[in-house]
């Protein structure tokens, strides 16, 4: 029962509601006076054909002095020394020819006698002085070992005694390099066995 008499007081009140909105709306429209603004003027965008140079902003920049720079000085040169030509404290034992007879021509045979010796240095190299030891200043010796073939080449060499490491390849290769006469044995050239020699090495004084 409420609500139809809400229904009955509601639809009275909202037709006047919209009456008075539409009045109101038609006030608004027609008693308003609109004057349009007057036309500006027109707008004229003028493209020129000529270009235009630029000129682009140069950053200057200062470099700052550079000092001198002075190098080091250069490492100082070391002479390679070379070694000494070395001795050998080898005896060397050459016999005396013989004394023989006069050989008969008219004879069936003719003998000769050859005394034996022992093998005898050909060809001896110096080392090479090792830069190592050169740059350190050191000197020293190294005892050597070896053997001569029947064709007077080196074998077998080894280093018994050095002072210094460093000297011992020097000293193997330079007898690698080493000729000798071989050994003489009853006419024959055999192997001469535990030479030994020891080759110095010494720095220049100066």
């Amino acid at each position: 029962m409420a609500s139809i008499i809400r229904l009955i007081v509601g639809i009275p009140i909202a037709g006047i509601v919209t009456f008075l909105l539409f009045v109101l709306m038609d006030i608004l429209i027609s008693g308003g006076d609109f004057t349009p603004e007057e036309e500006g003027e027109d707008l004229r965008i003028s493209i020129s054909e000529e270009v235009e140079e630029v000129e682009a902003r140069r950053r200057e920049t200062q470099i700052d002095e550079v000092e001198e720079v002075i190098p080091p000085p250069p490492p100082p040169q070391i002479e390679r020394e070379r070694a000494d030509q070395p001795n050998e404290s080898m005896e060397t034992v050459v016999g005396d020819l013989p004394e023989f007879e006069a050989p008969d021509l008219a004879g069936d045979q003719v003998s000769f006698d050859v005394s034996d010796r022992d093998a005898q240095p050909l060809v001896r190299i110096p080392p090479q002085y090792p830069p190592r030891a050169a740059e350190r200043g050191l000197s020293g010796h190294c005892d050597m070992r070896f053997d001569v073939t029947p064709d007077g080449t080196p074998t077998n060499i080894s280093a018994v005694n050095c002072t210094s490491s460093i000297f011992e390849r020097t000293s193997v290769r330079a007898i690698e390099r080493w000729r000798y006469e071989p050994k003489i044995q009853e006419g024959n050239a055999v192997w001469r066995r535990g030479v030994q020699t020891r080759i110095d090495y010494q720095l220049e004084e100066g």
